[in-house]
């Protein structure tokens, strides 16, 4: 199947300076086809109606639908009537998406991991819907942002990505404040994964993380599962290893020092822990590193 769904390349969409974000504005949406493509994007509609499939589902779009489109999932939009949408593309490999505190808002997550892989079972009905003045605030920061790409004047890309973590940002938190039933069931994991972003330094249990979640602890282990590929301990021990390897790079405290400090009670599993997930002892990886 995915020979047949052409796939949009980084190379023929992105400025050849290589800046991974782009502003693409389809006003209004023309037929295109079924594809896929090598980036992530944020798409926010903006005027009309239509139907958006992803192969073998079809959900109708209306004005302030936002949803985000990771690169290998097959999507198009049918039925248009002056539908109008602008997408936001961009490398989520190549932004700095773990800067500061946004991987601990609960909406974060919600909107940009588990709505599009959750999509199918809550038939769309979780996707984030702006509110007018939501949507006029986020068209504030997609215009600044394209201004900043279309002049790449000296230190745009410093501007352009501060411009799009605001807007990531804002997004999030829109999210984290919906009424829509489907999408607070998300929230309920979603708070469960910032928990563990924010206090991954600390003890935390299975059953910790159902309670934060109000989900059935069955019902809680599956869906983590089934949306972040991975047990919600597992999970949090790659969180913990993620830290730990940004403390070997960047500090000269000792192994165990930085086990402890990133919640490993005992620091011969902590290297154990990160050999298995690293390929290399902390040692190893520090003088790697360095």
């Amino acid at each position: 199947m995915s020979e047949m769904i052409p796939t949009l390349k980084k190379e023929d969409w992105f400025h050849s300076d290589g800046f991974p974000i782009v502003v693409e504005r389809r006003d209004p949406q023309e037929p295109f086809g079924l594809h896929c493509h090598e980036f992530a994007e944020i798409v926010i509609i903006t005027g009309g109606k239509g139907v958006h499939i992803t192969g073998e589902d079809s959900y109708e779009l209306v004005t302030g639908d936002t949803f985000v489109i990771g690169g290998d999932r097959p999507h198009d939009y049918l039925n248009m009537d002056q539908l109008s949408l602008i997408n936001i593309l961009f490398d989520p490999l190549e932004l700095p998406l773990s800067i500061g505190d946004l991987q601990s808002l609960s909406g974060y997550h919600a909107l940009f991991t588990l709505e599009p892989a959750w999509r199918k079972r809550h038939q769309f009905t979780s996707r984030l819907q702006l509110n007018p003045a939501e949507l006029i605030e986020t068209l504030r920061y997609v215009e600044s942002l394209d201004q900043e790409l279309k002049q790449r004047s000296a230190g745009f890309r410093t501007m352009a990505t501060l411009t799009m973590l605001q807007l990531v940002t804002f997004l999030s938190r829109c999210y984290s404040r919906t009424r829509n039933p489907e999408s607070k069931k998300l929230l309920r994991i979603a708070e469960a994964i910032s928990h563990i972003q924010r206090h991954f330094d600390r003890s935390i249990s299975l059953d910790d993380l159902v309670e934060i979640s109000g989900m059935s602890r069955r019902n809680f282990i599956r869906t983590f599962e089934g949306t972040m590929e991975t047990s919600p301990i597992k999970y949090l021990i790659q969180v913990r290893i993620q830290e730990a390897s940004r403390l070997l790079r960047s500090t000269d405290r000792s192994i165990t020092d930085i086990a402890f400090d990133v919640g490993f009670s005992d620091s011969n599993y902590f290297s154990r822990q990160f050999r298995t997930h690293l390929g290399l002892s902390p040692r190893e990886y520090r003088k790697q590193m360095r």
